[in-house]
């Protein structure tokens, strides 16, 4: 099977993690993927594959006769996606022979526009999978699934010398605690890599690393008609917090090594505010 018609198997599995919850993982519809995961890697030979109690799937695949002394590899992708754009099913699209071009995203009204995305064009002749525009696609990292196990089939199949290959799909990325729980003694490997995005050919060896804020600002309603040195509207005071932050430091004005501040959501009333901000 293709890496592409695996990963339009996959993403039809809704696996939203969810940022709020205290349980691990913190939505059960990741096991829906992951014992399908688990019954593929069976079918594919790696018959030690399996899911623990708190959604991780673990497989390996014996190294090849005369190879058992070589390096242990590892390869980590996780199954969830974000919770953003994401409550209800997911319709896949494939464009072949993409003309480099605004690319319209079936009847919902929303476009990929080359102004937005200067790199489309690039991708002019190859075959794009992008959703309907109702949802998200969750690509990421369905699609470092489909690598992994379309890697295992190939292996096998062309006879491939290879050492211990270790494998591991995880749940909750999304939510930040994705390897809390994850079983290093077990998966035993001395080398890992975790497919996860990024441009064609990039290979990256460091970490993204960031903090979250969770500030309540409560105010003091009144009647607006008699509320003259009175009344504390928290919705202006979140404003006048987020004002405070430094204006250039946010994912829009920063690349690189650049750190940034960003404002995830902001919700309430005169009487309280709950303002999300994530720094990295």
């Amino acid at each position: 099977m293709r890496a592409y018609e695996r990963l339009l198997k996959y993403v039809v599995v809704r696996t939203p993690s969810d940022h709020t919850s205290t349980t691990v993982p913190t939505t059960s519809c990741q096991f829906d993927l992951a014992h399908l995961l688990v019954t593929e890697l069976k079918e594919l030979g790696l018959t030690d594959a399996s899911v623990d109690e708190k959604c991780f799937v673990y497989a390996s695949l014996p190294a090849t006769k005369g190879y058992e002394e070589k390096t242990k590899l590892g390869f980590v992708a996780h199954m969830d996606t974000v919770s953003d754009f994401c409550d209800h099913d997911i319709t896949p699209i494939v464009t072949e022979n993409y003309d480099g071009e605004d690319l319209v995203l079936g009847t919902s009204g929303r476009t990929l526009s080359v102004k937005n995305f200067p790199h489309l064009p690039s991708l002019k002749g190859r075959t794009l999978i992008t959703t309907d525009g109702t949802t998200v696609l969750g690509a990421d990292d369905k699609a470092g699934i489909a690598e992994i196990m379309t890697m295992l089939e190939r292996i096998q199949k062309e006879e491939i010398p290879h050492g211990k290959i270790s494998v591991a799909f995880t749940p909750d990325e999304e939510a930040g605690s994705g390897v809390n729980h994850f079983n290093v003694k077990d998966f035993d490997a001395e080398f890992a890599y975790t497919l996860d995005g990024g441009p064609e050919g990039e290979i990256q060896y460091e970490n993204f690393n960031a903090c979250e804020a969770i500030v309540e600002i409560r105010g003091f309603n009144v009647h607006p008609g008699s509320s003259k040195d009175t009344m504390i509207n928290a919705a202006l005071v979140a404003m006048e917090f987020n004002a405070m932050l430094p204006s250039c430091e946010t994912p829009r004005g920063t690349e690189g090594y650049e750190g940034f501040y960003h404002l995830c959501e902001m919700s309430g009333d005169v009487a309280k505010r709950k303002t999300g901000i994530h720094h990295s």
